[in-house]
């Protein structure tokens, strides 16, 4: 331990540490014994605080041996800090550090193992700390006791508790309860749902089963077909409310499922609570219109002047007027032989005015930024538009004004929209014949961002598939940007050369050449 001790000497950094710490509080007496008195003795000092003095000015370790081992009805727990910090000082003092025995080294040490279990949690931290810095040995006698009080100080840890055991049901809402909802891969909600009895799947299990599928963008077949078979299993116990949530995850995930009682069995329950919840009742609408299934009974009914007048001045009327809007847009597109009622024009508002939330969400791993400054480097600013909104309300990526002879021409001498409706064919008629008699293209370049497609990376998201199927209707030429080849893009330079292939391949010219 001497040579340990000793060998500080050569370590200023380490004992210097020592100095550093303040002085230790006699935090063990209360106010009534030290905090009306004066600091290192005087007139009124206690012997107590007399013995702190006489330990911070002590000039030797065996004069420190001395003070503690002769004053024991004097020595409290806080003196041994004191004396480990002294002990330090004079360590470290300079230019003669006094000689050091051995011998007082273990008293000093045994004296303070002797009382430690007397000492508070603080003053055996203070002490193992003070002892770390002095060098004694993390094996050797005075810091393992130290040790073995500061553990034993510490309140013990409760038992783990027992963990029942789950079954079916329990055990697939409790993987769902809980927030890392990914620590739990498919084949674990697929085997607990397939051990569940029909009455363990309450709806409030199955509702959690679609919001984890939505949220995780997890298109898995099997769970899905589940949630679409208790649907049609339990009609007549399920709200609209309940619904919208079920049959959520199959449009987002743009999977139509192939139970076959799956659409009637929704245009049931959309006769029987279209009145009672409008927003529940145009929640289920969108996402049927994902899946390009819009029933024309429910059209009829949420077009209709009184559906309208009902919502008008609702807390989410807003919402409601978006979603019939997309709805119109999606009728007139999609649906050539409806007849039926229409939305308003003056109730008509923009679909998306700007990007969606997952694309401001994850700007910063989009790879807009650099395709835009690529199209600057290789047309030029002012032959595209960026995040452009076109009626009826889709925001675009990057937009381009093509000739009728492939020249991508500056858009300030554009108008860069397509007319809404369809020039080309009369009202309901889109769909047979998207083209327009402009003999100026538009082009608009989609970004397919990972996130944009289900987590297999294969299927697009259904709100991506249903604006990219209506700007083509519309006209715009689609030139999908997908996120495997953006990755694979080594800089700006690679990126610059995929983007002419890209333009070259749809037949598009600029520069001097393009005019």
């Amino acid at each position: 331990m001497l040579r340990i001790l000793l060998s500080a000497h050569a370590s200023p950094a380490r004992l210097s540490g020592l100095l550093l710490i303040p002085p230790v509080q006699p935090c063990c007496l209360g106010p009534s014994k030290w905090g009306n008195r004066p600091l290192g003795g005087g007139p009124q000092a206690s012997p107590v605080q007399g013995l702190q003095r006489l330990l911070e000015q002590a000039r030797s370790p065996g004069e420190l041996l001395r003070w503690l081992g002769q004053n024991p009805t004097k020595v409290r727990a806080h003196h041994y800090p004191v004396a480990l910090r002294r002990l330090g000082q004079l360590l470290g003092s300079w230019p003669r550090p006094p000689p050091v025995e051995q011998a007082t080294l273990q008293d000093l040490s045994q004296l303070i193992i002797r009382n430690c279990p007397s000492f508070d949690i603080h003053t055996i931290h203070v002490c193992l700390h003070l002892a770390v810095l002095l060098g004694f040995p993390s094996d050797g006698p005075l810091v393992c006791a130290l040790e073995q009080e500061r553990r034993f100080r510490l309140p013990p840890k409760p038992p783990p508790p027992l963990q029942p055991v789950l079954r079916g049901g329990q055990r697939l809402e409790a993987a769902l309860s809980c927030p890392r909802f990914l620590r739990y891969p498919r084949q674990h909600l697929i085997s607990s749902l397939a051990e569940a009895r029909p009455e363990e799947l309450t709806p409030h299990v199955m509702v959690l089963l679609a919001q984890h599928l939505a949220r995780h963008r997890l298109r898995e077949p099997q769970l899905l077909e589940a949630i679409a078979h208790f649907l049609v299993a339990q009609e007549a116990q399920l709200n609209s409310k309940v619904v919208q949530k079920l049959v959520l995850p199959f449009g987002r995930l743009n999977y139509l499922p192939l139970e076959q009682q799956f659409m009637p069995c929704l245009e049931r329950i959309l006769a029987r609570e279209a009145g009672v919840a409008p927003l529940a009742t145009v929640n289920i609408l969108m996402s049927l219109c994902q899946l390009r299934c819009l029933p024309l009974r429910a059209l009829h009914f949420v077009f209709s002047p009184g559906f309208i007048n009902h919502i008008s001045g609702t807390p989410h009327s807003l919402i409601v007027r978006r979603y019939l809007s997309l709805l119109d847009t999606a009728v007139e597109l999609e649906l050539p032989g409806y007849r039926g009622p229409r939305l308003p024009r003056r109730q008509q508002v923009p679909i998306f005015p700007q990007p969606l939330i997952t694309d401001r969400a994850r700007c910063k791993y989009s790879h807009k930024d650099i395709v835009a400054e690529g199209l600057r480097q290789l047309l030029g600013e002012e032959k595209y538009r960026q995040d452009l909104t076109v009626p009826p309300g889709y925001c675009t990526d990057f937009l381009l004004c093509v000739s009728s002879s492939g020249a991508v021409l500056p858009v300030r001498t554009q108008d860069p929209f397509l007319p809404y409706p369809p020039r080309s064919c009369p009202q309901g008629h889109a769909a047979s014949n998207p083209t327009t008699r402009d003999p100026a293209q538009r082009v608009v370049l989609m970004l397919r961002e990972r996130w944009h497609f289900c987590r297999d990376g294969r299927v697009l998201l259904g709100s991506r598939a249903l604006r990219e199927r209506h700007l083509g209707l519309m006209g715009y030429q689609l030139l999908p940007l997908p996120f495997e080849e953006l990755e694979s893009q080594r800089g700006l330079p690679q990126l610059k050369s995929y983007l002419r292939q890209k333009l070259q391949a749809l037949g598009l010219r600029w520069g001097p050449e393009g005019g």
